[in-house]
């Protein structure tokens, strides 16, 4: 596959850097290149992506499921260049794609096995229609070569399974959710696809939602006092507050998480 470069030419790769690559479901990318391994890269490839191909939104659910992540840096003790290259399985298929933007000639990336519940076909499938250009091949190839620091507010809207938690700054904007579950089943992707619907329907606020299964993260569960499953709890803004069981009624959760009826 043929791809043009977009906006950003490709510059060489520094032989330490950190590279950060974002993939849509039809097969284009952005990706950056960052030699201080500090910025959040992964809002600022979003909205390179809505920018170019039209979306009303950044499409904050491609993370991680579309990601690839290298990392290159010096061995202490050896003084020898190291390379750490992961992949999700969904742009697996793109590793030469990845080897030419950052110049890694033949080398194999490693698959990142863990499972995620936001990348399964159900979850994915339902922000089909929202983001149709994400589906379609437009041949794009954008590297974003800055991070301005307005990206850098806490808007994501995305939910996932193994991130460490973090507490939220005073300065947080948005809601920060956790929705705690017991194991994978087809009754947690239903519980998991009505939700996103309800929240991206009608809360009209940015926000993250962190999918924990207790049966692998007993501890989060036990610091969380989750006694029941399905339950969601808002963590942020302030008070905490949460809902046990029924999550199929919209005009609850919205009351529970900003006291507004629909």
């Amino acid at each position: 596959m043929n791809h043009a470069t977009v906006n950003h030419p490709k510059s060489t790769p520094p032989q330490i850097f950190k590279g950060i690559a974002l993939f849509t479901p039809g097969g284009d990318l952005a990706y950056c290149i960052d030699i201080h391994k500090q910025a959040r890269w992964h809002l600022h490839l979003c909205a390179a992506l809505q920018e170019n191909l039209g979306l009303l939104e950044p499409p904050h659910f491609l993370v991680p499921c579309y990601t690839a992540t290298i990392d290159r840096w010096v061995d202490p003790q050896s003084q020898q260049v190291r390379t750490s290259a992961e992949v999700y399985p969904l742009v697996l298929r793109h590793q030469a794609l990845l080897n030419a933007i950052f110049e890694l000639g033949d080398l194999v990336w490693q698959p990142i096995s863990q499972y995620l519940e936001s990348c399964s076909p159900m979850v994915l499938a339902s922000y089909r229609e929202q983001f149709s250009q994400l589906w379609e091949n437009h041949d794009l190839v954008i590297q974003v070569k800055k991070a301005e620091p307005q990206l850098q507010s806490f808007s994501v809207g995305q939910s996932y399974l193994s991130w460490a938690p973090t507490a939220p700054s005073p300065d947080t904007s948005g809601y920060v959710l956790r929705l705690f579950v017991s194991g994978h089943s087809a009754a947690t992707e239903r519980i998991l696809q009505n939700l996103h619907q309800i929240l991206e329907q009608f809360l009209h606020q940015p926000y993250t939602l962190k999918v924990i299964d207790v049966y692998k993260h007993p501890d989060q569960a036990e610091i969380s006092q989750i006694s029941a499953t399905p339950t969601l709890v808002k963590v942020w803004p302030k008070p905490v507050r949460r809902i046990v069981g029924d999550l199929d009624d919209a005009s609850m959760i919205l009351r529970v998480l900003v006291d507004v009826a629909i």
